[in-house]
């Protein structure tokens, strides 16, 4: 939680940790997912299963402030990052932001007068893949199955995924899996969480990281320049997507990889990663 407060004014600091001292009960600091910032309106800390609002009226020029900082009093050099609608900050952490949309040639330029920011708290659950990684292990190869991790948003796809990298990666000799290479294309900067070129979460001694680029182009230079094993990306779905892991995999590329659904019917509705399923490139699903 320090890494993301110290963004803030010192009034709102003390505001948000006094809350939390006042309610020790709801464990907000272990709890807390989001810290949400909007002009005029008040401080919402979004639990698990909770939100706590702070009856304090945030101000443009405090949204200003926090940006400044998060940007290290230079907005022009996250043009970039913010173009995308994100900032990742130390430890991790995502600050997602929204405003206006300055357009050129149908592309975001620009995003000015920013109305919100939105701090997501990342956590790393080491260990949470062990069990799924027994069931997409394949002993005889000693390697994976490509698979396909399905859940709604929120519910720990990004995290699981993250853990199977680091496992993958490091090797996990009770299996006995030795550790593979792992190319990763973190296409919005939420598994590795990447920080001036430094991994925030635990990634694995033998992962390499590609960011902000689109799964397809990602996939393309990891396979030519890094020669992976296993390459891992969140959240597929697009026919460009579904062509890259075909070629991937024609490389002798395992994979796993991230999708929305509920159930096989959500995933079986899609049509490109349906497509993955009948030619038998998924290898194994893991729903949660």
């Amino acid at each position: 939680m320090n890494d993301i407060l110290k963004y803030f004014p010192s009034n709102i600091y003390n505001l948000i940790i006094e809350t939390i001292k006042q309610n020790p009960n709801k464990q907000i600091e272990e709890n807390a997912v989001e810290i949400r910032i909007r002009n005029n309106r008040p401080i919402l800390i979004k639990l698990r299963d909770l939100d706590i609002i702070i009856q304090y009226i945030i101000s443009e020029q405090e949204i200003l402030y926090i940006l400044e900082r998060i940007c290290e009093n230079s907005i022009y050099a996250y043009k970039n990052q913010i173009c995308q609608g994100y900032i990742t900050i130390f430890g991790g952490h995502r600050v997602g932001l929204t405003g206006t949309a300055v357009i050129e040639n149908d592309k975001i330029i620009n995003i000015k007068n920013i109305s919100s920011l939105n701090f997501r708290i990342a956590r790393e659950i080491k260990g949470c893949s062990n069990n799924f990684l027994r069931e997409i292990f394949d002993k005889e190869h000693n390697t994976i199955f490509t698979t396909l991790i399905v859940s709604p948003p929120g519910k720990g796809k990004t995290t699981l995924l993250r853990d199977l990298v680091r496992n993958i990666s490091n090797g996990v000799p009770e299996l006995p899996l030795k550790g593979k290479t792992c190319g990763l294309v973190d296409e919005r900067g939420e598994i590795a969480a990447m920080y001036k070129g430094v991994p925030q979460n635990d990634i694995g001694i033998r992962t390499d990281v590609i960011e902000n680029i689109s799964k397809e182009q990602g996939m393309e230079i990891l396979i030519r320049s890094m020669s992976p094993e296993i390459i891992a990306c969140d959240e597929i779905g697009s026919k460009q997507d579904i062509i890259a892991i075909k070629q991937a995999v024609c490389s002798g590329v395992k994979g796993i990889f991230t999708a929305h659904g509920a159930d096989i019917k959500d995933i079986k509705r899609n049509r490109e990663i349906s497509e993955l399923l009948e030619q038998h490139i998924i290898e194994k699903i893991i729903f949660l």
